[in-house]
């Protein structure tokens, strides 16, 4: 839901279980649900990477028949590695589940070679629990600039974890994939400055790579 800017933190942790979306003969090929239950709202998210040669075309095919992806790179010679699509973010997530039906969707493709790729992923509408935050606590002031740890209460039945702690101002962020075991991550010291307004997030991810976030304001110390 968020991209990256400046400072990012990927830790690959013992234990985390990869998700897995390849499709037949494409590298990946994802299409995956978010929810904010802070904010209330939803989108859908479409991925995929072509294997070999970058991609030139690609059609994304909803289990009703409707084509909810058509891309064409019509006049470069290098194409695409790796595209990623991003639906609105409703509050209504009964209109986004409606527009993105659940079942097998199919993935084709042409690469910039003329080698042409078939792929499928699954949708579901089933989403994890979310976590609670810990800490920091919503709106919590002087928050040290060194050694915060973010924790949260343990979700069963989760396979990782995602966190980011942003400051929307200047678009700094610090993104961490966790094992769905994980309860805390510690921000590395230097990122955080004083008397600057962040936002934490915490997102938990299901096997199907459906996800639920939840956030938290804070404001470090001066």
């Amino acid at each position: 839901m968020r991209s990256l800017k400046v400072l990012s933190v990927m830790l690959a942790v013992c234990g985390l279980h990869a998700i897995a979306f390849a499709g037949a003969n494409f590298e990946l090929a994802k299409v995956v649900l978010e929810r904010n239950l802070t904010d209330k709202d939803s989108e859908v998210r479409i991925e995929a990477i072509g294997t070999g040669a970058a991609l030139a075309s690609l059609k994304v095919v909803a289990p009703d028949g409707r084509t909810v992806v058509d891309y064409k790179a019509t006049d470069s010679k290098l194409g695409l590695r790796h595209l990623t699509f991003e639906s609105p973010e409703p509050t209504d997530i009964a209109a986004v589940q409606a527009d993105y039906p659940a079942g097998a969707y199919v993935f084709t493709g042409t690469t910039v070679s003329g080698e042409s790729l078939q792929g499928s992923a699954m949708l579901t509408h089933a989403f994890p629990a979310a976590a609670t935050l810990l800490r920091p606590l919503a709106d919590a002031r002087n928050v040290s600039t060194k050694g915060l740890r973010v924790a949260w209460k343990p979700v069963k039945g989760v396979v990782a974890h995602h966190v980011v702690i942003e400051d929307e101002a200047s678009g700094r962020e610090v993104n961490a994939k966790l094992s769905g075991s994980a309860s805390s991550f510690i921000v590395p010291d230097g990122f955080l400055q004083p008397g600057v307004e962040y936002k934490v997030a915490v997102g938990t991810v299901a096997q199907d790579g459906n996800s639920s976030y939840v956030e938290a304001g804070f404001t470090t110390a001066k």
